[in-house]
């Protein structure tokens, strides 16, 4: 910002202005917004199928883990 102090203080208002009108008139990109259909893709690079099944392993691992923490508190017995 201060590197170009003295450059930039000779330079009158107009030829700033100028500049950035320069800049504006730049042609934009076109931005195109794909409907909410083709916006989905592979979720973490796997098929629904593939995340199902990782989904219900996911499932069972923490109901098997709830399973043997009530056990091993003693406030579910086996038998």
């Amino acid at each position: 910002m201060l590197d170009d102090l003295r450059n930039s203080a000779a330079k009158s208002f107009q030829e700033e202005e100028e500049e950035e009108q320069k800049k504006l008139q730049k042609p934009r990109e076109v931005i195109r917004i794909r409907p909410v259909s083709e916006q989905r893709g592979p979720f973490l690079g796997m098929t629904p199928e593939q995340r199902f099944v990782v989904a219900l392993l996911l499932f069972l691992m923490v109901a098997v883990m709830g399973i043997l923490l009530l056990v091993v508190t003693q406030k579910v017995f086996l038998f």
